[in-house]
């Protein structure tokens, strides 16, 4: 029974009245939602009526008479620090167990880069570890002690944990049109999340990407509502179950979580985080389309977004959260928010946001802001700003949540049993359903005959991304970003190149692995691997969809120029202008970002030894191809729609098209602020720039690989590094200089909230003299111990958390200036590689 109490003790009144109310009842009335926010201002354009959208319910077996009765009970007992406690979320790198004691939170999660131990390859045992930590200090808590829920992005499979599944993201799941296809792969995640001790995930995704600039454009199933509206009821029931009145989620079940509820996908130039500046209509036909089946599937939670529709923030948005959400659209689980973005509604912050909550938010997530804003929901509830009634409605959806989660059971919930059973984690079973949806995500958009390839051929396999599984998996994979893997860290899978390899020598062929395609004997054919290196929300936001790496190119045209026929294996979160490319390839197949089984690539392109298909392509665009890479949004339905290849197209052996030489005109013209790389390869990254500064002025170097500012108070040469010239050298003279990257401006807002950093690699050359500052515009932080610590000679790596920079004075909003280093004294110093990076635990800063 679902009203066992473990962690509390119940009167036999209250007992009896659920029982009856199982056995005479499945549903409840309930009371009308709180009205929510009605002084917040929005522009009229920002305000949804309830009577032009769709219906859809909730299931009642989440509302039977039953379970409202428990809540009732439960919240009669509940003190208001309790009641708060509910509806805050923190994140594991910012809260301890033992924090448990003093604050009674509702919910932990981990972010994108938050792990056990601050490790992002901690072992499955660690994760469960953590897990029932957090959840006995919970149990031990005195008062009404509530279970927590513990929530994770398990996005593309239980992407967190070193030799979980991993699934293609989103972007190929979509191109299979197969919605048992994404169930099952919903019921293989929900299972390996259960073995670790999570019991949520912030998923499914059910964003329309409008504009595949945006950076979570492969999150998205396509960019037509007609795809997302056929997945979002099927991994909701994978994730789920079917919900039963009077019954817990099944052995080896999660819940879900929505998201982002609205429109993320509909931002105007495709901007992370930013503004859907559309109709009502657009709202609801396009972007809203993956709800009400998700909700009528049961889903339990809903995320809202950090966006905004036409200059209302969602997340603060009453009549999107409350009016629409709760009204025709039947939703009776919580809302969480995002990633602290209560902090951007207007006359909030991440440490006090009452008009979020007012306008239907249940639940906070507040990662590293929990402890303060704890302390002001509380007060804003004592002073009555958060009303009483709307306090107990959202802890009501909560506790809801929790107990059809199966956590106020005796043992807890039915998948506690499956804790600990790390032989579910990549288990060939769950590998096989990953296999078949990688070969279901190919796309063929060329084939001159050269595909299938026979399996007893000679083949070269060449391309840096073809033995790199953390490049085919894309973000979200291991780290945040999806950064720093090795091939290690993926125990259960298989690369592009070892599936290729696998298949041919099986069959009696040789398969050759070489980066740079080269060769000594001459192969019948090359497989190239290439394509976008991983990166996860605003990391990823592009001005244009132009694939701009040369050497891919390159390796293609000398195959090519020697009658090598080459097929192109392209890796990528989004459809991208890559005519040269195509031109370039006999076949040229769009793989997506297809995760960890490479050998369903292998299965697809390589036949048998008579050159028959194995598998054949069924895959077709879920997403329209670009004419050229600066088209903007370019979707189905457009009254201007021209895209090279049409969504809903993709070749097959048996349904074989012809390919034009495609022109070679992108349409990029001009060159525009690149925030994610400044100097790479021995190269500043356009339009960055080096230049040198003292007490005589300022001389701006370019590409240019030595020069000194206009009195010699800093020089700069070429330099070793990791490569021959890849980075430069400087030497402050001891009379004052400055060394800065620099362009037009840009806004390392998002970037700076999201705990991003600079990184660099550094060779001390000559120990500093004096103090060093590492400076961001105005920003200045001090470098003095750092480098006067680091070995002479020797190259290292740092990241400086750009909120350290932001706290020393520098304007993130307005970067013209994003690295520096400066000093009145003597110093030499070389660096590469410098970036924006992500945080992986790894991030300093030097005040701290």
């Amino acid at each position: 029974m679902i009203h066992s109490r473990r962690f509390l003790t119940a009167t036999t009144a209250v007992l009896a009245l659920s029982a009856a109310a199982c056995a005479s009842a499945q549903s409840v009335d309930l009371p009308d939602p709180v009205p929510a926010g009605a002084d917040i201002p929005l522009p009229d354009d920002a305000r949804a009526d309830p009577a032009n959208w769709p219906a859809s319910a909730t299931p009642d077996a989440i509302t039977d008479a039953a379970t409202e009765a428990f809540i009732t009970e439960l919240m009669s007992r509940m003190t208001l620090e309790e009641k708060v406690g509910q509806t805050i979320q923190a994140d594991i790198s910012a809260i301890t167990p033992e924090d448990l004691a003093t604050y009674p939170l509702g919910s932990i999660l981990a972010g994108g880069n938050s792990e056990p131990g601050g490790d992002a390859y901690a072992s499955p045992q660690a994760w469960l570890d953590l897990a029932v930590a957090f959840r006995e200090a919970a149990a031990a808590r005195g008062g009404t002690a509530i279970p927590l829920i513990f929530g994770i992005d398990a996005v593309h499979g239980h992407n967190n944990v070193v030799g979980a599944t991993l699934f293609p993201h989103n972007i190929g799941l979509g191109a299979a049109r197969n919605p048992d296809l994404i169930r099952r792969i919903a019921e293989v995640t929900a299972l390996e999340v259960a073995v670790t001790g999570a019991d949520w995930t912030f998923g499914p995704t059910v964003a329309v990407p409008r504009d595949d600039r945006w950076g979570r454009a492969y999150e998205g199933y396509g960019e037509h509502p007609e795809i997302v509206a056929s997945y979002a009821g099927a991994v909701t029931l994978g994730l789920q179950g079917e919900l039963e009145s009077g019954e817990p989620l099944a052995a080896g079940r999660i819940a879900g979580s929505a998201k982002h509820w609205l429109a993320d996908g509909g931002t105007l130039n495709g901007a992370d985080q930013g503004d859907a500046q559309i109709t009502e209509r657009e709202l609801i036909d396009i972007h809203a389309a993956g709800y009400p089946p998700s909700i009528d599937a049961g889903i339990l939670t809903v995320m809202a977004s950090f966006s905004s529709w036409n200059g209302a923030k969602h997340t603060g948005n009453p009549t999107i959260l409350t009016d629409v959400l709760r009204g025709p659209l039947g939703f009776d689980g919580f809302v969480v928010s995002d990633w602290n973005a209560h902090g951007q509604i207007p006359g909030c912050s991440n440490e006090s946001c009452a008009a979020a909550f007012n306008a239907g938010i249940d639940m906070f997530m507040a990662p590293d802001s929990w402890r303060a804003l704890y302390h002001n929901t509380l007060e804003q509830a004592r002073s009555g700003e958060i009303g009483m009634a709307r306090l107990d409605e959202a802890v009501r959806r909560i506790l809801r949540v929790k107990v059809k989660l199966g956590l106020f059971e005796p043992e807890g919930p039915a998948s506690r049993a499956l804790e600990g059973q790390f032989q579910h984690l990549g288990s060939d079973e769950h590998r096989a359903v990953a296999r078949d949806a990688v070969r279901q995500s190919l796309v063929l958009l060329k084939n001159d005959g050269v595909l299938p390839i026979r399996a007893n051929a000679n083949i070269l396999v060449a391309g840096a991304a073809a033995d790199d599984i953390g490049q085919a998996s894309g973000g979200w994979t291991l780290t945040w970003q999806g950064t720093g893997n090795r091939r290690e860290h993926f125990p259960n899978g298989q690369s592009i190149w070892e599936g290729i390899e696998e298949a041919v020598t099986e069959a009696g062929g040789a398969a050759t692995l070489s980066a740079d395609g080269s060769f000594e004997a001459r192969p019948d054919v090359a497989i190239v691997v290439f394509g976008e290196t991983p990166y996860a929300e605003f990391q990823g936001d592009v001005e244009h969809l132009d694939f701009v790496p040369e050497e891919p190119l390159e390796t293609l045209r000398a195959l090519q120029a020697q009658g090598i026929p080459t097929v192109s294996v392209f890796l990528s979160g989004r459809p991208m202008w890559t005519n040269p490319e195509i031109n370039a390839s006999d076949a040229f197949v769009a793989a997506w970002l297809p995760g960890a089984e490479g050998g369903g690539i292998a299965d697809v392109l390589i036949g048998d030894t008579s050159g028959a298909p194995r598998h054949d392509f069924t895959g077709t665009l879920s997403f329209s191809w670009p004419r050229t890479a600066v088209q903007g949004p370019l979707n189905a339905g457009d009254a201007d729609y021209d895209p090279l290849f049409a969504y809903g197209h993709g070749l097959s052996y048996a349904r074989p098209g012809e390919v034009p030489e495609l022109s070679e005109e992108s349409g990029v013209t001009g060159a525009a602020a690149n925030p994610d790389r400044y100097f790479t390869e021995g190269r500043f990254t356009p339009p960055w720039s080096l230049a040198l500064r003292d007490a005589g002025g300022e001389r701006r170097l370019g590409q240019e690989a030595s020069g000194a500012s206009p009195r010699d108070g800093v020089t700069v040469r070429s330099a070793d590094g990791s490569a021959q010239e890849s980075a430069r050298a400087l030497v402050f003279s001891g009379g004052g200089g400055v060394a800065n990257i620099s362009a037009a401006p840009v806004d390392l807002t998002r970037q700076t909230n999201g705990e991003m950093a600079i990184g660099f690699r550094y060779r001390v050359d000559a120990a500093p003299t004096g103090p060093v500052f590492l400076t961001l515009d105005e920003g200045m932080v001090d470098m003095t111990r750092i480098f006067g610590a680091a070995p002479i000679g020797e190259w290292r790596e740092i990241k400086v958390r750009l909120s350290c920079l932001r706290e020393a004075g520098a304007n993130v909003a307005e970067v013209s200036e994003p690295f520096g280093l400066s000093t009145e004294s003597g110093f030499s110093i070389s660096f590469e590689n410098v970036r924006l990076a992500s945080n992986e635990g790894d991030a300093v800063c030097p005040t701290d």
